[in-house]
């Protein structure tokens, strides 16, 4: 089955290492001030060419209140006020896109992250989507897969109903924890109350899909308080869940030197938490798809893994890599062809290059030959947990063992350990191997070595 785990605490401890979380091969790390508009311009000639359909993510970035944990690029404000001039100068930048592209292009996919995109109010939110319809060919017969950022201190029946009304039929909630103590610590009270009711709208609007995102290792957390909230959740029955891991970087975050060091639960202690969540969710009926991401087996995510079609972008897993991504707002990442570009992260500058009629990319990247093949192989195993050589050979015109010759000993060393199979014709990443698929992966990356690896989390 593709949804067995073994748990191995020995192996675990052994290949728990800081590495990326691959929504991107190479990974933004990499990307650089070389890169800007005019490959930007020429990236999008290209996909107007091939008229290749869209995906597209929409940047808010205002929040009412901060949640210490956040890495996440937000403005904290009560003022909503704020949002009026960012969302001027965003319309700025879906017209000077969309002017790039073939009206024909469909969208295929739609996200509003943040921030919290509900920071909008009803009217700023119909004026966006209307400005979204203007510009890009959004369908409108509910088969896209358009989805929504939602907290539910932001959010009621009135908002979900708009959403629904607008085109949305996901919704991705954020919970981390229910315990009392913890939402202390984290500076995010949230009642399960306020959680089921943003759950219980969404169903009753038929909204196709709900994810709800959780939060282990956060101070004040037991492995016996987060079992309790993790099965709550599962009370709740949402079609996937996501089990993030949270990485405590204050030097790089500044909410999180707001949290009390001494607060956060041992590595023992996570890994426990970590054993017992999976092992309540796959008693549910939930597969594991891959890097902390669970859903139901009817769910397109799972039926995409069985079908070997399942692929992974800036947005996560996902059964749309195959579209063009154009992020829009301050600090959204694009992957258009080869091209990755990132807008600005500083809102002032973002708001001021629209203001002069530039957009505000300014870094990124373009794949180079080796680039793609490593992309490939990497995008295999994360997404499928195998690799057939022969695939990669065909594509790329290349012999996989010649050509990866000074990697084999690494891959020896994993199958000796039991993280994969390893034979003449394919990699398989075995059951006590796919919690640990990023350590896989991170074999292939010709960039990890050069890397800070302090900028990424651990694996578990």
């Amino acid at each position: 089955m593709l949804d067995a785990i073994r748990w191995d605490t020995d192996l675990i401890r052994r290949y728990d290492l800081s590495g990326p979380r691959y929504t991107s091969y190479p990974t933004a790390v990499q990307f650089n001030s070389q890169v800007g508009t005019f490959d930007l311009f020429h990236a999008l000639r290209d996909s107007r060419k091939a008229l290749r359909p869209l995906s597209l993510y929409v940047h808010v970035p205002f929040c009412a209140n901060i949640c210490y944990y956040c890495a996440c690029n937000k403005v904290i404000t009560k003022d909503r006020g704020r949002a009026l001039p960012y969302l001027q100068r965003l319309e700025q930048e879906i017209q000077l896109i969309a002017c790039h592209l073939d009206p024909t292009q469909k969208v295929e996919q739609l996200h509003f992250g943040g921030g919290t995109p509900t920071f909008l109010s009803h009217d700023e939110l119909r004026q966006l989507m209307a400005q979204l319809r203007k510009h890009f060919n959004l369908l409108d017969d509910d088969s896209g897969d358009y989805g929504i950022e939602i907290d539910p201190r932001e959010a009621d029946w009135s908002t979900m109903g708009l959403l629904r009304e607008l085109g949305f039929n996901r919704v991705s909630i954020g919970l981390q924890d229910l315990d009392p103590a913890v939402q202390r610590a984290v500076n995010r009270l949230q009642s399960l109350e306020e959680t089921r009711a943003v759950i219980d709208a969404a169903r009753t609007l038929q909204f196709r899909s709900i994810n709800i995102d959780l939060i282990y290792g956060l101070p004040c957390q037991t492995p016996e308080n987060f079992a309790h909230t993790v099965d709550e959740v599962i009370a709740l029955q949402p079609d996937r869940l996501s089990v993030f891991n949270y990485a405590h970087l204050p030097e790089r975050f500044m909410p999180q030197r707001r949290i009390n060091s001494n607060e956060l639960p041992t590595p023992a202690q996570k890994l426990e938490m970590l054993q017992g969540t999976i092992e309540q969710l796959t008693k549910a009926g939930y597969r594991y798809i891959g890097m902390d991401h669970f859903a139901l087996p009817d769910d397109e995510l799972a039926i995409a893994q069985e079908e070997s079609t399942l692929q992974r972008n800036f947005q996560g897993y996902t059964t749309h890599g195959h579209c063009d991504l154009i992020g829009l707002g301050v600090s959204a990442i694009s992957q258009i062809g080869d091209l990755y570009c990132q807008n600005t992260s500083d809102l002032n500058l973002y708001q001021n290059t629209l203001a002069s009629a530039q957009l505000a990319t300014n870094r990124g990247l373009l794949c180079n030959a080796d680039d793609r093949l490593r992309r490939a192989v990497i995008q295999q195993l994360i997404c499928h947990f195998s690799l057939e050589f022969v695939g990669i050979e065909q594509a790329f015109n290349i012999d996989f063992r010649g050509h990866f010759s000074e990697l084999w000993p690494q891959l020896q060393e994993m199958a000796k350990d039991g993280l994969i199979e390893l034979d003449s014709e394919r990699i398989t990443v075995l059951p006590a191997g796919r919690l640990l698929v990023r350590s896989v992966c991170m074999v292939f990356d010709a960039y990890l070595e050069q890397q800070n690896r302090q900028r990424f989390s651990r694996v578990i």
